[in-house]
């Protein structure tokens, strides 16, 4: 494809492919000429008591689909092929501390060890992520520059379900009743978001309020915040030239479920 003067586009997945995904693959399409597509359920990124041999696993049908979307190239290596006798890592030193980081230790020090592998495999000419992991594209963005991979990555909008609920393959694992439920989520974040944009900039005693109503709905909260785009790290006071994320992890019965709002004052 290189020697043909195309450029190469690449869209890292642990496969269980949904619609989410095929926004991401458009997006990959508008900004290169080839798409490549990796599905890979990556073991460094998983603790010791979460769910890697549950997660969800349908490489045929994935293959289908990106067959259908015309997807020039799928690399769905197998677990040694990608590690072997590996012994190195890759460390962080702040942007893990909050958010999912504090909650998942050694979660995005996994996420880095297989894309960086990935980079260097493919060698893509850019890179697309779902904005619903905004703590992983901001590690990523970083690993980016300081390991002068000098791929142009991209961040693609989240892709909701028509009552909100952010796309994910882990919704899977939500019952009916949960499923109900779940997009209180984005209403929190939203309601958060309006308070804000009407002139609130200590949204301590907003985020605990928003706390306590989800935690009476079922849901167990890991966090809600507030954080600053450029650091992740959470913000007492806003100000308004600057750019923030509302964010907030929750498990919903055995699910976690991850969601965000950017709120850009700038």
């Amino acid at each position: 494809m290189r020697n043909q003067g195309r450029s190469i586009g690449l869209v890292p997945t642990m496969g269980a492919l949904h619609s989410g995904h095929t926004e991401l693959f458009k997006k990959a399409r508008d900004h290169s000429d080839a798409v490549v597509v990796s599905i890979f359920v990556n073991p460094t990124q998983f603790g010791p008591n979460e769910d890697f041999d549950t997660y969800p696993r349908q490489l045929e049908k994935d293959l289908e689909t990106c067959k259908a979307l015309d997807i020039d190239l799928v690399f769905a290596p197998e677990r040694d092929e990608m590690y072997g006798d590996s012994e190195l890592s890759i460390q962080i030193d702040s942007l893990n501390r909050h958010m999912c980081g504090a909650s998942r230790p050694g979660f995005f020090e996994g996420v880095l060890l297989v894309v960086n592998k990935l980079f260097n495999i493919i060698e893509p000419d850019i890179a697309v992520f779902g904005q619903k992991d905004i703590q992983q594209f901001q590690i990523i963005q970083q690993m980016n520059r300081e390991f002068n991979h000098g791929i142009n990555l991209i961040m693609a909008p989240i892709v909701r379900a028509n009552d909100g609920l952010a796309l994910s393959s882990r919704n899977t694992y939500l019952s009916d009743k949960e499923r109900v439920l779940a997009p209180g989520l984005f209403r929190s974040l939203q309601y958060i978001k309006k308070r804000i944009e009407e002139g609130i900039d200590t949204p301590g005693l907003l985020i605990e309020h928003q706390k306590s109503e989800l935690e009476a709905k079922g849901f167990k909260i890991d966090y809600l915040n507030i954080f600053l785009k450029t650091t992740l790290q959470p913000m007492n006071t806003l100000e308004k030239e600057k750019s923030y994320i509302i964010a907030v992890a929750a498990y919903l019965g055995s699910t976690r479920l991850i969601d965000n709002i950017l709120i850009e004052f700038s």
